[in-house]
């Protein structure tokens, strides 16, 4: 029990050292005041975000650093669905082929299905509707956005952040 509270306030720890940090970086302000303003704004984040239940499922350190590559892959199918859409959109004949794509999911945690829900929910003319067990109901604007989508890339890039 006690080594579960020395972990846990270790990676507290560890947050308020990486949020006062960015804090300092950011603001490049060195005055007292001002640093004592970044270590009351670093608590309050921590406190609100433990709040929310943010610390309930830890994540392992193998997955924040694969986390930039899915940052990557996410914004480079943010700008090729930005411009599909746009495409879409400005076409006169407005070629919209609406359709509902129901994927079933081998993602275990609640974390790994909202981050994969989120991924493709950020991508335009794609939302997630609903996420109910190991199924994600997903509104693609045009069928060439489903056709992706079920190919399944999404998850193969979500599930090598290995939550559980």
């Amino acid at each position: 029990m006690n080594t579960d509270y020395s972990a846990k306030s270790s990676q507290l720890a560890g947050f308020m050292a990486i949020l006062f940090t960015c804090w300092l970086l950011w603001s490049g302000l060195y005055k007292p005041l001002l640093i004592g303003l970044g270590v009351f704004s670093s608590l309050l984040s921590l406190w609100l975000a433990q709040r929310m239940g943010f610390f309930r499922h830890a994540m392992p350190v193998r997955s924040l650093v694969r986390l930039p590559a899915l940052w990557w892959w996410v914004l480079g199918e943010v700008i090729q669905s930005s411009i599909e859409v746009a495409r879409v959109v400005l076409s006169p004949s407005l070629p919209i082929e609406p359709e509902l794509v129901e994927l079933t999911t081998q993602e275990k945690t609640d974390s790994g299905k909202v981050i994969l829900g989120n991924s493709i929910t950020l991508s335009p003319g794609t939302v997630t509707i609903d996420v109910d067990e190991d199924r994600l109901l997903v509104h693609c604007l045009t069928s060439a956005s489903a056709a992706g989508l079920k190919s399944g890339e999404a998850e193969r890039r979500t599930a090598r952040l290995r939550l559980d």
